[in-house]
């Protein structure tokens, strides 16, 4: 089965005419050989993001990069967590704690 991929203002048009009540959910999916999850999707992004539903997500190495940044951050963090715990864990007379 061949999936099909509809442009963001095909997908604006549809939501549209169902959220201002144009047409219903069962008409415009027969009309364009819609499945209802697949309106009901749409319906919710639209509902979520409004005018700025649809648009293309970013990848690539920039997108990837301030990925692996956030995540390397949050590392950090955690390890300094850690540290202070073990201090307060060593301060108390618990014993060695291991890594």
């Amino acid at each position: 089965m061949h999936k099909r991929q509809h442009s963001r203002e095909f997908k604006l048009d549809v939501v549209r005419q169902v959220s201002t009540g144009q047409k219903r959910p069962a008409q415009v999916c027969r009309e364009y050989g819609l499945a209802a999850s697949v309106l009901s999707r749409w319906r919710k992004e639209y509902q979520e993001r409004g005018e700025s539903a649809f648009l293309s997500t970013e990848s690539g190495p920039a997108t990837e990069a301030s990925r692996v940044a956030e995540l390397e951050r949050f590392c950090g963090q955690l390890a300094l967590e850690n540290q202070v715990l073990k201090k307060a864990l060593q301060s108390r007379g618990l014993g060695n704690v291991t890594p």
